[in-house]
């Protein structure tokens, strides 16, 4: 579980898809912030009015959620920028963002500015499916897109972490992918392996992994795990297998997950943050015209 979450609001559903989904990842022992990004100008700075309408905005959507939250209100030239910015600056352990408003019922979906902006996120990002808020009851059932990767291993302990806390089982999905896919973040097909070998291979490596329910397909990685999404509350995916370390970097799997999916998604970073250094968070700032409120 996640002792520092922020999570994105805007005073639209989406943004109390993404408070919903915070309160079923957060530890009993963390902390909420809420956080509203205007878009402005680098530099640029939002008239008074503005923040304190932001500022109600905030008070309102924690209240109507009745959460225990901190509230916090900058500007920056994205909303996705200024999210990635103050992950590091509150050493921020999940970043939650709602799907955009054009994504249908129960799917994930991001605006490709906020996702070219979370692409690198510092930390996880969980994406709430839309209409989660409506709908979402207690956590029974975690998914896992697995491939007996580092990446795929840590999103599995994840996995583990959040079902025992809330008391959920624990499913995960290994796709052998058909000949031809691009699979660099999955397992490499050599050509001269018959796919009824390493179906049965993975099954039973699926099978020794105690505690977890597990499934084995064959076809296109994406479609496959975006049918298995549809079984579970949550799939939990691990970061592509390479880009900068500690970044969450969204693959293709990841991708079309978020595109075309049907259950919320949390996206692992490759390795455990790292505190940067200060100067490094000031370039960010800068770089993304982050203005504090």
């Amino acid at each position: 579980m996640f002792l520092k979450v922020l999570i994105g609001v805007d005073g639209s559903s989406c943004g109390r898809d993404a408070i919903a989904l915070a309160t079923r990842l957060v530890s009993p022992r963390g902390r909420l912030t809420l956080a509203h990004v205007s878009s402005t100008r680098p530099g640029g700075a939002q008239p008074q009015e503005s923040r304190a309408a932001a500022r109600r905005m905030l008070s309102r959507e924690r209240m109507r959620a009745d959460v225990d939250a901190e509230l916090l209100s900058v500007s920056a030239a994205s909303a996705g920028g200024g999210l990635h910015v103050l992950a590091e600056e509150l050493d921020s352990e999940l970043l939650v963002v709602g799907s955009c408003g054009r994504a249908g019922a129960g799917l994930a979906m991001l605006g490709d500015d906020t996702r070219a902006a979370l692409n690198g996120a510092p930390c996880p990002v969980a994406i709430a499916a839309a209409g989660y808020a409506r709908k979402a009851g207690p956590l029974q059932r975690v998914g896992v897109a697995y491939n007996r990767s580092r990446e795929s291993e840590a999103a599995l302990s994840m996995a583990r972490e959040i079902a025992a806390a809330r008391g959920a089982g624990v499913s995960a999905m290994e796709v052998v992918p058909v000949m031809g896919e691009d699979a660099a973040a999955f397992i490499p097909l050599s050509g001269d392996e018959p796919v009824d070998v390493m179906l049965r291979e993975a099954g039973e490596h699926m099978d020794r992994l105690p505690g977890v329910d597990g499934h084995v397909a064959y076809g296109l990685v994406g479609e496959e795990l975006a049918a298995f999404g549809c079984e579970v509350d949550i799939l939990l995916v691990g970061s592509r297998g390479y880009g900068p370390i500690r970044r969450v970097m969204l693959g293709n799997t990841s991708d079309y997950l978020e595109r075309r999916g049907c259950c919320s998604l949390l996206v692992l970073t490759r390795a455990p943050a790292v505190k940067p250094s200060r100067d490094h968070d000031a370039d960010r700032r800068v770089m993304a015209g982050v203005v504090r409120r």
